[in-house]
């Protein structure tokens, strides 16, 4: 008897017949574009999207052919692509990267990082909270001092920085 947990959460044939189609949408894109930009052999050689037309349509003929093999098999329509369990754990890490990518953009990139490292050091480390405060602060402090006064590389700065005067 198997558990909630350990159910397939997905099977590899809908994995491959929805990877297929997402990277067929990208190849056909590259074609849409490369046919605007011109993609034939001109006077004075090939015009801006003839090797990118050429790329899109391999691209497209590759992935239809992954398309056409993961509907038509038999041997990958119930297999499992990956588990409940597995694919929880998969989530705990790309949700709150999403969101630290959002969170960059609205404060910058030091609140932004101190936050996303005292988030998985207290849920996932369970940490204690000054051990927490320390690292997730140290760490922002010192790549603040690594890229801003000795690389002199501007990283994404939010409010805090500019009220800070760090701007």
């Amino acid at each position: 008897m198997h558990d909630d947990h350990d159910r397939p959460a997905a099977s590899t044939r809908t994995v491959e017949l929805v990877v297929a189609a997402l990277i067929f949408a990208f190849g056909a894109t590259v074609i849409w574009d490369s046919v605007r930009l011109g993609a034939r052999w001109g006077a004075d050689g090939p015009q801006a999207g003839y090797f990118p037309f050429y790329v899109g349509l391999l691209i497209c003929l590759s992935t239809g052919v992954v398309f056409f093999r993961a509907l038509t098999s038999r041997a990958q329509s119930s297999k499992p692509f990956v588990g409940r369990a597995a694919l929880a754990q998969v989530m705990k890490m790309l949700v709150p990267s999403i969101g630290y990518a959002v969170l960059i953009k609205l404060v910058g990139i030091y609140v932004a990082s101190t936050l996303f490292i005292a988030f998985f050091m207290r849920w996932l480390g369970k940490s204690p909270w000054a051990k927490t405060a320390a690292v997730a602060l140290g760490v922002s402090v010192v790549f603040f001092l690594l890229f801003e006064i000795w690389f002199k590389v501007p990283l994404p700065k939010g409010p805090l920085e500019g009220w800070l005067g760090l701007d």
